[in-house]
């Protein structure tokens, strides 16, 4: 007897961890080597990207080459935390709170995307939620010194992209939001939701 359902489609989640980090790598290197054709369109003097005048800049975290990546992958995960969201919380009842939908986030799309639970969540009661992830998955494959500033500052533009989808996912359940993750210990992270005040 032949099935009337159609076939799941599945998706490696290797695939989706090695694509995550591609498109962090290729954003990163895609607006360094413009900013840094741009320099040298201003400043002949300071050589092409290929001739090795001059070399290529070393961009800190406060330079606009890292801002534009980071509003680029911000985003990109925005729009996917929009249309995850869907496909997640299809069949669930209209949330009747802010906490609901923050609990909502740390157990169903947190298993959903991260095969897992969120660790801590933590709450001042006046719209700011911190969601503590002890071991965050797409940190758990990356080489790394568990506390060292250069680890964490190369680590640091890939939290961007899960930031972007939880402020997509929390503005399509109607809650706008401010999003911003850090890390101190790798691969532990903490994303802190930051709820917008109505008027």
């Amino acid at each position: 007897m032949a099935s009337s359902q159609a076939p799941v489609k599945l998706v490696n989640e290797s695939a989706v961890e090695f694509l995550t980090t591609e498109m962090v790598e290729a954003m990163i290197r895609t607006i360094k080597d413009d900013a840094l054709r741009l320099s040298t369109d201003k400043d002949p003097s300071l050589g092409s990207p290929n001739d090795g005048a001059g070399g290529p800049k070393d961009y800190s975290e406060g330079d606009e080459a890292m801002e534009a990546v980071y509003y680029k992958l911000e985003m990109i995960g925005f729009r996917v935390g929009e249309r995850l969201i869907e496909k997640i919380s299809k069949d669930r009842l209209r949330f009747t709170d802010n906490l609901d939908v923050v609990k909502f986030v740390c157990k169903e799309v947190w298993m959903f995307l991260f095969k897992k639970q969120v660790d801590n969540l933590k709450t001042n009661h006046r719209g700011v939620y911190v969601l503590q992830d002890n071991g965050f998955r797409w940190f758990t494959r990356m080489a790394h010194d568990q506390s060292s500033a250069e680890s964490v500052k190369k680590v640091t533009p890939y939290l961007w992209f899960p930031c972007g989808i939880l402020r997509g996912i929390l503005s399509n359940l109607g809650i706008a939001s401010v999003v911003v993750a850090e890390t101190s210990s790798l691969p532990a992270c903490t994303f802190q939701i930051k709820i917008a005040k109505t008027a």
